[in-house]
């Protein structure tokens, strides 16, 4: 299956990887993150031609810019068949009682109502267009599910992730709108930097290990390629040695 796509955070990292990915497999992809220069230089890497992709920047936590992200996209495109909830943003790992009230307002605004907004729009989208519906997925993590330490303001903004995730999948049924959440482990640095040591739950640090991005998109590309009428819920793709199931 392919369509038209939007792709947050596609700047960088794993949305550059997701976006280009998307468009080696056929979907026009809408590039949006709040970087002009790197939106336009994923854009440049773009296997496709230059129809099928459009860099509309976007701050996320912002409802008229994500308003706007959307109608720029059924403006030049029709429609939305995909949207990709994949911006974040870096927290510090530090005690809870050093975390400062500005990160945690910045990392609870952009992966939690960023995710919100986008969706909203999306749905709005999705469920009015002809025809009917289309599929989101939500960029979670193994934080999700089970935290590591020093990481409250990321592990809440991820476990709220899986809620929208839960309560977006409930409410698209009745608009052929599937929502799924993929959670990924660690993945390889893509600049070839060595993997920096994590923080273990019994205070020690060890490198761990690492899968390569293709194994992400390839992941992310089979949740994508199902028809609508066939929802993956919940994926979790991570090195078999990584630490997850409580985190030991």
């Amino acid at each position: 299956m392919s369509g038209v796509a939007v792709v947050t955070g596609a700047g960088s990292g794993l949305g550059r990887a997701a976006a280009l990915a998307l468009l080696g497999d056929g979907w026009t992809v809408v590039l949006a993150g709040r970087r002009p220069d790197a939106l336009e230089a994923t854009a440049a890497l773009s296997p496709a031609g230059p129809g099928r992709t459009l860099a509309v920047p976007t701050d996320i936590t912002r409802p008229d810019e994500v308003a706007a992200l959307f109608r720029a996209t059924t403006d030049r495109y029709g429609r939305v068949d995909l949207l990709f909830n994949n911006a974040g943003a870096p927290a510090p790992r530090v005690p809870v009682t050093e975390v400062a009230f500005e990160d945690w307002n910045r990392v609870l605004g952009t992966i939690v109502t960023g995710t919100f907004l986008c969706s909203r729009e999306a749905f709005r989208v999705m469920s009015g267009q002809d025809p009917e519906g289309g599929r989101i997925i939500n960029n979670g993590a193994p934080s999700a599910h089970a935290p590591r330490p020093h990481s409250v303001a990321y592990t809440a903004a991820k476990h709220a992730v899986l809620g929208l995730t839960r309560a977006l999948s409930l409410d698209g049924r009745a608009h052929g709108i599937a929502c799924g959440q993929i959670d990924v482990g660690n993945v390889a640095p893509t600049d070839g930097a060595p993997q920096p040591a994590a923080r273990q739950a019994d205070g020690s640090t060890a490198v761990e290990a690492t899968l390569p991005v293709s194994h992400f998109t390839d992941a992310l590309l089979l949740m994508a390629s199902l028809p609508v009428t066939t929802n993956v819920q919940s994926l979790t793709v991570l090195p078999t040695t990584m630490p997850f199931v409580g985190r030991g």
